[in-house]
């Protein structure tokens, strides 16, 4: 055994390590979470349809269940990643589970809009601050030559969730007067799955190892070293990286202070992470959590239309496959701009479709092209910023993003009113235009394959 070998840092450790069982423990336990939280997300498209016509909602007011929502994610995601670098990556993803999870069953229970805002809320904060928290987990946790990868198949258990929720608004939702209750119940699920978290998921050893727990973060490398058959403190032959290793730049230079965001080392990442994670939700939540309600307003009745929507959601499934596979091959941030010219293209046809067979051909390239785009995303995002202020770098750049998806809800309705016959035409081509100007964005990102974390 070489002195090199003999000496690894814990970061080189867990790097260099094969794919084991204790990986998949890991991927499948933070992705039902995720899944759970795309699950809340999705069905709240189907339920506005129906509170519009028992509550007799104007478009406003359907427009304000979605952004309030938006208005807690942002908060959310940018304190979430704020204290999961003080208190731990578990241990936040836990309690966010606990908060929309209780938020989300006792909505179903309301009988008005001024309570079930307040709800949608707290919603919000719990889902906002989960995913940067979960995708820096696993992303700390994962095998260097695959851990754009994992982080991106994790990304897709929110196909999984999604298409959960257009199953229950499909068979669910429609089905009575307490129909859109029933589905919400089912959002309790994230509070009693909270147990599995803290006590089934290990800690990120990386932010045991920053805050001075190295016992707890020697014994974190070690259980993934066991499930490996690998000795403690050493690599098995051939599993080194299979890419060069860099620094990711010059914000790593004081190990004694954290470096701001905007920090000369960091200025030009944080402000392409920002502006790609500004235009994805913008069009993304814009565009999906309406089309259930648009093909409505097409003519088309609640169930096709749920039905429709269901079909164009399991075309998230393959996006998210090949952008897995793309992210280790070409990098994160070719991948990224490659999904978001896509997703520009498609955007701009779905626009203009109008038979049934267009909508669902574009809507469906639209699904995997956005969504392929988001795993790729979540893959960049925790592995441009050091381990000191990964949390609060991902963090910050998903509250941003949320602004955009708070503007989104109230924007679809204005120019629809104002667009008239043309209106789907305004809407779709202003998403096309904020796909471009993520992908330009892309650009602005370093490239992270491959390299340690910091």
């Amino acid at each position: 055994m070489s002195v090199s070998e003999e000496h690894l840092s814990r970061a080189d450790r867990l790097g260099r390590l094969p794919y084991t069982r204790r990986h998949t423990r890991l991927l499948v336990g933070s992705g039902t979470g995720w899944a759970l939280d795309a699950m809340d997300v999705g069905l709240i498209s189907f339920v506005i349809v129906v509170l519009a016509e028992q509550w007799q909602l104007s478009t406003s007011e359907r427009s304000w269940i979605v952004t309030v929502g938006f208005i807690g994610m942002a908060i959310g995601a940018t304190l979430g990643g704020r204290l999961a670098d003080r208190f731990g990556r578990r241990a936040v993803f836990a309690a966010t589970l606990v908060v929309y999870g209780l938020a989300t069953g006792a909505s179903a229970l309301v009988g008005g809009l001024a309570v079930f805002l307040v709800l949608r809320f707290l919603v919000g904060l719990g889902l906002g601050a989960e995913l940067p928290v979960a995708s820096t987990l696993v992303s700390e946790l994962s095998p260097t030559r695959i851990r754009g990868r994992l982080v991106v198949l994790l990304e897709s258990f929110w196909a999984v969730g999604w298409i959960l929720a257009a199953v229950i608004g499909f068979y669910v939702v429609p089905r009575g007067d307490d129909g859109w209750r029933w589905g919400l119940a089912l959002g309790l699920v994230p509070a009693v799955y909270a147990v599995v978290v803290r006590y089934g998921l290990p800690e990120s050893a990386a932010w045991l190892e920053s805050r001075g727990r190295h016992a707890e973060a020697e014994e974190v490398v070690r259980g993934f070293e066991e499930s490996a058959g690998v000795a403690p403190g050493t690599t098995t032959k051939g599993e080194s990286a299979p890419f060069a290793t860099t620094e990711l730049g010059p914000a790593e230079a004081d190990p004694t202070e954290p470096p701001g965001l905007w920090s000369a080392g960091l200025r030009r990442r944080t402000l392409g992470i920002w502006l790609v994670w500004f235009g994805v939700n913008f069009s993304y939540y814009g565009a999906f959590l309406w089309i259930p309600s648009l093909l409505v307003a097409r003519g088309h009745d609640v169930t096709t239309s749920f039905g429709y929507t269901l079909v164009i959601t399991l075309a998230q499934l393959p996006g998210y496959a090949l952008a897995a596979l793309l992210v280790e091959l070409w990098g994160r941030r070719g991948t990224l701009a490659l999904f978001l010219v896509g997703s520009a293209v498609a955007a701009w046809f779905f626009g203009q479709s109008d038979s049934a067979t267009s909508i669902i051909v574009a809507g469906s390239a639209l699904s995997f092209c956005n969504l392929g785009a988001w795993g790729a995303l979540y893959a960049i995002t925790p592995e441009i910023y050091p381990t000191r202020v990964r949390g609060a770098g991902a963090g910050a750049a998903a509250g941003f993003g949320r602004l955009a998806s708070i503007a989104a809800p109230l924007t679809v309705p204005f120019l629809l009113e104002r667009g008239g016959d043309d209106g789907d035409v305004v809407v779709f081509s202003l998403f096309t235009a904020a796909f471009v100007l993520a992908a330009a964005a892309a650009f602005l990102l370093p490239e992270t394959r491959g390299r340690e974390l910091a």
